[in-house]
């Protein structure tokens, strides 16, 4: 596995070693002690999600305040623009953002830790989308924040009209928004 720090070098792409021949393919998606080699992280994944979007739908940018979670996310049909948002304000890189694009060809992964917001839009007719995370889901503890937020200002897709859900439509600012410390 290639791991290639981003732009907020806790964000890690993943480039998984895929053996194809005129069969198809193998490639291992998770592997707990190759990814703690290679990331240097270890986590223990405890919930695995599979959410599947049209093209356009925009999810995010969403975290837990308590119990965070990390994921390690990928696409397995289609593609999107996927998102991670530094939401630690003790961080030199609070309110920095990184965009990767995932797809079901490229098969790269992004390890997103905890202390960050996640969204990601689908830039295929249709997407779908794994992830693993190292909590569970508590809707207690759900936040999200503006998509569309200016002071984050996240390079969406131009031209692709995002359709989101009415909770991250009256999601807060980040300047509104519970974080971290």
């Amino acid at each position: 596995m290639k791991v290639t720090p981003t732009a907020l070098p806790e964000v890690l792409l993943l480039e998984p070693r895929v053996f194809g021949d005129a069969r198809g393919f193998f490639m291992e998606s998770f592997n707990a002690r190759v990814f703690r080699e290679a990331t240097g992280v270890t986590a223990g994944f405890v919930q695995d999600n599979h959410s599947q979007s049209r093209r356009g739908v925009l999810r995010g940018i969403h975290y837990q305040v308590a119990q965070p979670q990390g994921k390690l996310v990928r696409v397995v049909t289609g593609a999107v623009l996927d998102v991670a948002v530094d939401l630690r304000r003790s961080s030199p890189r609070f309110g920095q953002s990184v965009a990767v694009e995932l797809t079901a060809d490229n098969r790269c992964q992004l390890w997103i830790p905890p202390g960050f917001g996640h969204a990601f839009i689908a830039l295929s007719e249709v997407a779908d989308f794994l992830y693993k995370t190292t909590e569970y889901w508590i809707a207690q503890h759900d936040r999200a924040i503006r998509w569309d937020d200016p002071q984050l200002a996240i390079a969406w897709p131009a031209g692709l009209l995002p359709i989101v859900s009415d909770k991250d439509a009256a999601a807060p600012l980040l300047r509104d928004a519970e974080v971290f410390d």
